[in-house]
């Protein structure tokens, strides 16, 4: 396998819990049909629970995740084996050896950090008809440090694009500076996803750290109504072109992209905006949206490595995403299908 990957992700890597529940369950714990939060092990927080109690759900799926993962697996589908590479840190346990297995078997490089003494993060996946409430406890995800990205510069510096998952702004921004600083040292594109709404609502700060290294930013409605609060923006939080516009901030090589569901994609850059509808799948194909996000950013960044222009990679990405949720978990099909335009 190629030890010099053309894609670098950075996430956090976790076992997704997946369970389909009812809106019963989780008023019981106070969550939103649509939303993700982070519990804490170390602390007293009741919703800790929830990971056992999945667990023990008929219905309960175990799957590789973590959102930048998750990317890296999709654009690993589309680019074929010892094309991406993945840094994030794990625990020494199964459940770690069940991510490593899922991205060897899927060609993604893992570039670990492993951390003995703490248990791989995990994420509860609460799924209510289209709708998914995620809960995760990042475990040993949060005990990222650059100094492992030293450890495998080489990789860093034969890459030529970078995939960042919003969710390791809580992790390490640090790291996330380092690769955007040699991305812009040497001209190679920089991506942020928000990954959540509460991202840029409580990590404003690392936020704005990491922007100026961006050269695209993803983010779906609900984490652009969030940045627009966060930073007193005085439109609606619904005028998606103005929150892209604040984002781009006078660059002339940031490109924002919003996805909207069933709605159109919208892109804004200096150049202006545009928006591409999103090709309607049929309802009786869908089997869980849970991961489509990522599967549209994996599309994306695949297409990007393949040398395709931003139009044709959304196009590509939300191929991909269509793929994704005709599965189960933010998985693909196992038969290998060829983008077509």
């Amino acid at each position: 396998m190629s030890e010099s990957p053309k894609l670098i992700c950075l996430g956090n890597p976790l076992l997704d819990i997946q369970a389909t529940v009812n809106a019963e369950y989780l008023a019981k714990y106070g969550l939103k049909a649509n939303d993700a939060i982070l519990v804490d092990a170390a602390s007293s927080d009741p919703r800790m629970a929830i990971f056992d109690e999945l667990s023990k759900m008929d219905n309960v799926k175990f799957i590789a995740g973590g959102a930048a993962q998750n990317s890296a697996r999709g654009a690993a589908y589309v680019l074929g084996k010892g094309q991406v590479g993945y840094f994030g840190c794990v625990g020494e346990d199964q459940f770690s050896k069940q991510l490593l297995a899922e991205n060897d078997a899927a060609g993604v490089i893992s570039l670990y950090q492993v951390k003995p003494d703490i248990g791989t993060g995990k994420c509860a996946a609460m799924i209510t008809g289209h709708n998914r409430s995620l809960v995760t406890d990042l475990g040993a995800a949060n005990h990222f440090t650059p100094d492992h990205l030293d450890k495998h510069w080489s990789q860093v510096e034969n890459a030529s694009f970078f995939y960042i998952g919003g969710f390791h702004l809580t992790v390490s921004p640090e790291a996330i500076v380092k690769l955007g600083k040699h991305a812009q040292e040497t001209g190679k594109p920089f991506v942020l996803n928000l990954s959540a709404p509460f991202i840029p609502q409580f990590f404003k700060s690392a936020v704005e750290q990491v922007l100026p290294y961006t050269t695209i930013v993803i983010a779906n409605e609900s984490e652009a109504a969030a940045y627009a609060e966060s930073f007193g923006l005085e439109c609606e939080n619904d005028d998606l072109v103005s929150i892209a516009k604040h984002i781009v901030n006078g660059s002339t090589t940031r490109t924002v992209i919003f996805t909207h569901g069933l709605e159109p994609t919208v892109v804004v850059s200096a150049a202006g905006d545009a928006s591409f509808p999103v090709k309607p799948l049929a309802e009786n194909k869908i089997v869980d949206t849970n991961g489509a996000g990522d599967a549209f950013a994996g599309g994306f960044m695949a297409a990007l490595v393949q040398g395709k222009k931003i139009e044709e990679a959304i196009d590509v990405g939300q191929w991909l995403a269509s793929l994704s949720i005709q599965e189960v978990g933010a998985t693909y099909p196992a038969e290998k299908l060829q983008y077509q335009a």
